[in-house]
């Protein structure tokens, strides 16, 4: 079968690997439907964060299941699942506690023995516990994107927004305007923000935030955005603020404008990061979010999809064959695109 494969920075390639069999009783097999490219992977891709030559890469995927072991009870053969970003067994503690993305016996895709995410077939261990099954069977092409963005981007926007503590009323400021920095956008719409402050310089991006539910838009970064934001709010800053790069700069400065006695929440991945903590202390600013249990948020999501109440997938805005998917690295890094998928059915 066909699946993407890490060589070095700046070198990804579609390479034919062996196919997936059942090797536990909990494992599914899903054969892949759409995939895309995350911000995250490009950590790696451009040789910032380390990874081995040779991986398998790739963690978001909606498919098909197309074999279970004989201890899968949740998931059945031609069901189509989405696949979090992470494989969990929904029973540990943390699970029980709503953190599957610290499961005691889960892990992420392409490591630890598992097939990466960007692939023509996935093996799926802990299938019960990970796989979430969309009703109704294979759904229409128009849908598959909103539901691709619920194994990563829309639940790790909302984990930001949770993170932050949007209540009805706010007034929020979303740092990054990546996938994951819209669906904050459309996370703290959702939650019930009344004013959304989105700091974008770019006119592609822009459009989807004021789709997503953005007010205002700043068109600044560093000081000169904490400037623009502070003016905004009377000299206040806002009510909670969505840190969603990972950046040293984007940490300082969702601090900066975060007003006293609020919250960060912050999901996009931490490099080089200080933590700002004589801010934090002064200003009394609290932290929250974190790696983000999707897996917990999916089924109230696929809800809010299925009914057209959201359509987080309008973050895809470059679409290509699944053979010219490391084109899609190449135009998300260059950041002539926001998100690549490719479907593969």
């Amino acid at each position: 079968m066909r699946a993407l494969v890490f060589n070095a920075a700046f070198d990804v390639t579609v390479d034919e690997v062996p196919d997936p069999q059942i090797q536990s009783a909990g494992d599914a097999i899903v054969r892949v439907v759409a995939t895309c490219v995350c911000g995250s992977d490009l950590w790696y891709y451009r040789g910032v964060s380390p990874r081995k030559a040779g991986s398998r890469i790739g963690h978001e995927f909606v498919g098909v299941v197309e074999a279970i072991g004989t201890d899968v009870g949740s998931v059945a053969v031609g069901d189509f699942v989405i696949a979090p970003f992470m494989f969990s067994d929904g029973t540990c503690p943390h699970c029980l506690n709503g953190i599957t993305s610290s499961c005691v016996h889960g892990g992420f895709w392409g490591s630890q023995g598992t097939d990466g995410g960007q692939g023509e077939y996935v093996r799926v261990p802990l299938a019960d516990g990970t796989l979430v099954v969309v009703p109704g069977g294979q759904p229409d092409a128009e849908l598959i994107p909103h539901l691709l963005a619920l194994s990563d981007v829309c639940g790790t926007g909302h984990h930001a927004a949770v993170g932050a503590g949007v209540r009805p009323g706010m007034t929020v400021a979303v740092v990054g305007d990546g996938a994951v920095g819209l669906n904050g956008v459309l996370a703290a719409k959702r939650l019930g923000a009344e004013r959304i402050i989105a700091l974008s310089r770019n006119p592609a991006r822009q459009a989807i935030a004021t789709e997503f539910g953005a007010t205002d838009l700043i068109e600044a970064r560093g000081q000169d955005a904490v400037g623009a934001v502070v003016e905004l709010t009377g000299g206040l800053g806002v009510d909670a603020t969505l840190e969603c790069v990972g950046s040293a700069e984007a940490m300082t400065t969702a601090f900066a404008i975060a007003r006293p006695g609020s919250r960060v929440g912050f999901v996009g991945v931490p490099h080089d990061i200080e933590f700002p903590v004589n801010i934090a202390f002064q200003n009394n600013v609290g932290l929250g979010g974190g790696l983000a249990p999707v897996r917990t948020y999916l089924p109230e999501l696929l809800a809010d999809v299925l009914a057209g109440r959201i359509r987080p997938g309008l973050v895809f805005d470059l679409e290509v064959p699944f053979d010219e998917l490391p084109a899609g690295y190449a135009a998300m890094d260059e950041r002539r695109a926001v998100k690549a998928m490719a479907r593969l059915a």
